[in-house]
């Protein structure tokens, strides 16, 4: 536990913390939307686009919002698709992000940060990076809510009453899409993508009201980094495997409980 407080470890830990408490409310709304598996397919652009970024010497970030901005732009391009186009966008940047790394000299090693999670190596523009996106995005979290919510289960609402929905849904991608692509710089592609899709599928087993939805996502994202960042520390393990498997046994274990409480009430 001291490990947690630890000077020279703080600005990682104050990355995590914020990746943890934002991807899963990220994750609540997209599973709401039916749209989780896209955040698996923006992870993916977003990571090609930052990998070949430094490869032709732009920064990191730089080439994150970069990517973002394309992962946005992809999946508009697919959206009549739907589940395929984002499986598309994820082969697109699988491929990209593969081939960039055989093809330069740091890609390698980028490629496996990328894939393993960087995050005891973060540095101070990483931290400014994901507080510039997370702060927005839970300022705006309530408005998005409303609308996000009432354009998914009424449908024609909103042209029906002539609102600018655009600006709520583009807004939203956007964010979101930069959320994911400054996680995945510092936890790693997989450990980002399951901090959005297995805290808020444990906790709409649980709940059935969506403020407590969100506030048990919240809870079980920043539970399940703190344990995985002190295994990983500890141990001297890579971070993502260690955030995932973290995560999939608390799913394991909420699973379990949700199956034997009903059968103790009987």
């Amino acid at each position: 536990m001291h490990l947690l407080f630890d000077p020279l470890f703080r600005v990682p830990l104050l990355v995590g913390l914020c990746a943890s408490l934002v991807l899963p409310l990220l994750g609540a709304l997209l599973h709401a939307r039916e749209e989780w598996l896209a955040a698996l397919g923006v992870s993916h652009i977003t990571a090609a686009c930052q990998l070949a970024g430094v490869a032709l010497g732009i920064p990191l970030l730089a080439s994150g919002s970069l990517g973002a901005i394309v992962a946005v732009i992809g999946k508009y391009v697919t959206a009549q698709q739907g589940n395929l186009g984002y499986v598309l966008l994820m082969f697109v940047g699988w491929a990209i992000l593969y081939l960039v790394a055989a093809n330069s000299s740091l890609g390698e090693s980028l490629a496996h940060a990328l894939s393993d999670g960087q995050i005891f190596l973060v540095g101070q523009e990483h931290l400014w990076a994901m507080l510039a996106v997370a702060v927005p995005f839970l300022g705006l979290l309530p408005w998005w809510s409303q609308r996000l919510l009432r354009a998914r289960f009424f449908v024609g609402y909103e042209q029906a009453n002539q609102l600018p929905a655009w600006r709520w849904h583009l807004s939203f991608d956007l964010i979101g899409a930069l959320l994911l692509a400054f996680s995945t710089a510092a936890l790693g592609l997989m450990a980002s993508f399951a901090l959005v899709v297995l805290p808020a599928w444990i906790a709409f087993s649980w709940v059935n009201r969506w403020q407590h939805a969100l506030w048990l996502s919240l809870l079980l994202g920043v539970i399940s980094y703190l344990l995985a960042f002190i295994i990983a520390l500890s141990y001297d393990q890579a971070f993502a495997p260690i955030q995932v498997a973290t995560l999939l046994v608390v799913a394991a274990i909420a699973k379990v409980l949700r199956l034997c409480i009903p059968a103790l009430a009987h």
